[in-house]
């Protein structure tokens, strides 16, 4: 099954995509936008392009596994998503994935100007791994 990743952040979005067969996360774009419209169309684009059979939004949870602040709005943005394009929805533990997506650049020779480009889709397909990961059971 092919999946479409989405980190969604206030004013970029990280996406990667993946199958679920190879279990390969690949980073595919950031989408450097405050406007959920533009995100929108951005986003079918990304789908058009990829054609996932199911989507996966990063949840925004608390070390401690509580709900974090922003967790409201990705609820509310995941079942727009559905709405809008008519694919699954899941929702996936992000905590640490951006941490990761620095791990993985930290050897890489980039400047803090490109790491930052990167990261939000780097942290994508952290959340696509970790997706993965829960449901075969760890």
């Amino acid at each position: 099954m092919r999946h479409l990743a989405i980190d969604l952040g206030q004013k970029r979005t990280g996406l990667a995509v993946g199958d679920d067969r190879t279990r390969i996360a690949t980073p595919v774009d950031v989408i450097e936008t405050a406007s959920e419209q533009h995100l929108l169309r951005c986003i079918g684009e990304a789908i058009q392009e990829h054609q996932p059979d199911e989507l996966v939004v990063g949840l925004p949870l608390n070390m401690d596994g509580s709900e974090g602040p922003g967790v409201t709005r990705v609820r509310a943005f995941a079942d727009l998503l559905n709405q809008r394009f008519g694919l699954p929805v899941h929702l996936a533990d992000e905590r640490l994935t951006s941490d990761a997506a620095d791990e993985l650049m930290s050897q890489s020779g980039l400047t803090r100007k490109g790491k930052k480009a990167r990261r939000d889709a780097l942290a994508a397909a952290q959340i696509l791994m970790t997706f993965w990961a829960s449901r075969r059971g760890g």
